[in-house]
């Protein structure tokens, strides 16, 4: 299986979009998150600013391959709320995101089909209101080299489009650089070939 080199997810937050059914209403919210940290106080957050809500429903997910994920359904019937909002996660292929809907009820019960139904709605329509970027994956390298080879590297990173994120140019020499994920077994081969150049992977 080809390794995935970008993702895509969403930069800004989406302000919270509101769906209504037999007068409950549902607001759907979609956040950019890089850990599961963040997960709770955002909750938390929608809490307070919906101190009436009867519910409010989850689910996120992080990372690229592998992806972790949670779905919460917050006092719902089972997989009635957060499993329906991870399904649009999945339907939209993004990642690094938390969609919540806030329910507040409306006095009539919708069952769990109608649950079911509303929750993908409110999560859907969160993801179509949220503006979704590409994004690269990179893979980080240092150089290490004496100063004598300098135009040599230089030459070959700029040949090669590579971009460089830090630089020390001194009688020992040592630069990081950044590849497409894909593009990096084959950077780091080639700059091995080099002679008294070391290329060592970062993190």
């Amino acid at each position: 299986m080809e390794e995935k080199d970008s993702y895509r997810t969403i930069e800004e937050p989406t302000p919270g979009i509101l769906y209504k059914d037999k007068k409950s209403k549902f607001f759907g919210y979609a956040f950019p998150i890089s850990s599961e940290n963040e997960v709770k106080p955002i909750i938390e957050s929608l809490r307070k600013e919906y101190h009436t809500a009867n519910h409010v429903c989850y689910a996120w997910q992080l990372g690229v391959t592998p992806t972790t994920y949670r779905a919460n359904d917050d006092g719902e019937p089972n997989n009635s709320a957060g499993m329906p909002i991870y399904g649009q996660i999945q339907s939209f292929d993004v990642t690094n995101i938390l969609i919540a809907v806030v329910r507040i009820f409306g006095g009539t019960k919708l069952g769990v089909g109608g649950l079911i139904q509303a929750y993908r709605t409110a999560a859907k329509m969160a993801l179509e209101n949220s503006s979704i970027t590409k994004k690269r994956i990179e893979s980080y390298f240092q150089l290490d080299f004496d100063y004598p080879e300098m135009d040599k590297v230089m030459r070959a990173i700029k040949q090669k489009n590579i971009t460089i994120t830090s630089q020390k140019m001194e009688l020992k020499c040592s630069i990081s650089i950044s590849v497409r994920k894909s593009e990096a077994p084959q950077t780091q081969r080639f700059f091995e070939e080099m002679q008294r150049v070391t290329i060592q992977k970062e993190n």
